[in-house]
Order: structure tokens, then sequence, then C-alpha cells
């Protein structure tokens, strides 16, 4: 039988890597956050233009990948959340292949008769929303490696500074400099250097909807601070409190792993 600890890291490796997946191919939908909540467009102003948050349906799961680093991170050090990063880049990156290939094979004709109320056509439709550009593709793994390894490294340098206390510091500092990184990347590479043709964004556009995305994830990040100290509750009485403090203080190089 499995130890307790192998459970619990495969339990958050699951729901880590699922949601990271997730959140890539929902991501393609863009949604307005206020007209979810009812509300009227923020219409802020940034360098001469008025900005809402129109957010990618990816930042509803990627808060779950947020809360799930820091966790990983609290019991299982770098180590576990720099293995769980590049397994879901490699993880990732296959499926956008297998979706690639999916989109290229010719569909059923009976399969378009029974979707035939959809125009075009339902298989336009599938690649549109499956098949994203590339320059999105390799923008949000870079994006999402490069958080991931940023967010382990300022989570443990916080560690060394509270020590086992003041979780929701370490927790929230690491991920308010991972997403700022994070935030800026994806769009710089995706609308910046790598664009669709002819819809390369300046500079200045850039850094405004880097700055809507940047504020919705602190919100949402701060909001989250009550969840991380449940899930912790629940590990804690999962493992036994010693057996969760000894696992703690190995992933803080405070004890021989």
């Amino acid at each position: 039988m499995f130890k307790k600890e192998t459970i619990l890291f495969i339990v958050l490796a699951g729901f880590f890597v699922c949601n990271a997946l997730m959140a890539e191919f929902i991501g393609v939908k863009i949604f307005s956050l206020e007209a979810t909540l009812g509300l009227s467009p923020a219409n802020w102003k940034l360098f001469g233009e008025n900005y809402s948050f129109n957010l990618t349906a990816g930042v509803i799961l990627w808060p779950a990948v947020f809360v799930m680093t820091d966790i990983i991170n609290e019991y299982f050090g770098k180590k576990g959340v720099r293995f769980l990063s590049w397994l879901a880049v490699v993880l990732i990156a296959y499926a956008y292949l297998m979706v690639y290939l999916v989109v290229q094979v010719e569909p059923a004709q009976f399969w378009l008769n029974i979707h035939s109320d959809i125009q075009p056509d339902i298989n336009m439709a599938f690649g549109r929303i499956f098949g994203q550009g590339m320059g999105i593709i390799v923008a949000s793994l870079i994006a999402f490696l490069v958080g991931q390894l940023v967010d382990v490294i300022v989570f443990q340098k916080l560690r060394k500074v509270t020590g086992a206390k003041f979780l929701w510091a370490r927790a929230t500092g690491s991920t308010l400099v991972s997403q700022l990184i994070d935030s800026f990347i994806v769009l710089f590479v995706a609308f910046y250097l790598w664009p669709v043709k002819g819809l390369q964004w300046p500079i200045g556009q850039i850094v405004a909807v880097g700055i809507v995305n940047y504020t919705y994830k602190v919100i949402i990040a701060t909001l989250l601070t009550p969840l991380l100290y449940i899930i912790h509750w629940v590990i804690d009485t999962f493992l036994g409190k010693e057996a969760a403090a000894r696992l703690m203080a190995q992933a803080a190089g405070e004890e021989p792993s």
C-alpha cells in the first residue's frame, strides 16, 4: 500500500496537472468579468484607451494551479514543484500535438449532417476552438514555466524568513511576483514577438492589458488565502501533525529528505 505522503503527492499532482491542462484549452474563450457579474464595464483609461476586465476563460482555473503550487511547495519543496511544472509543460505540449492531428483528420459526413444547424459548420468551429495559434501555445507554455519556477524560488525565500508561520505571506507573495511576470510574458510573446499576421499589439496595449489581467490575479490571490489554510488543515489531519511537520521541514531544507 502507498504511504500517505505518496498518496498526497499523487492527489496534488493530479489536480495541478489537470487544472493546468484544462486552463490552456478553455483559455481560447474571452469573457467579460463585469457582464458575468452583472456590472458595468470598468473602462479604465490606460495609455489613451479604455480597458475592462475581458479575460481568458483560463483565469477561472489558474487560481487552482496557484493554490496547488503553493501547497506542493509547502510539503514537497522546490523539487516537487519543478518536477510537476516540467511534467505539466510536456503533457500540455503533447495534448496540443494530439489536438493538432485530430483537427487535420477529415470529418465524417453524417457527423456534419447531425450538426448542420451550426454555421458555417461544426468542423470549422472545432478547429477554431481547439486549434489555437502557435504563438499563443508557445507564449502560454513559456509564461507558465517561467512563472512556476519564479514562484518556487520566491516561496522558499519567504519560507526562510517566515519559518512555518505566515503561510498567507509566502503564498500570496510568491503568487504576486510570479503572476506579474507571467501576465506580461504571455502577452509579449503571443502578441508582439509571435503575433497572428497583421495583429501585432503596440507595447502600450500589452502593458495596459497586462495591468488589467494582473489586477484580477491580485484580487483572486487575496480572496483565495482562506482556502490555503483549509487545504493545509485537511492535509495535516490526513498525514498527522508530526508527519506533516516533518514533511514541511524536509521541503524547506531543514531536515534531510
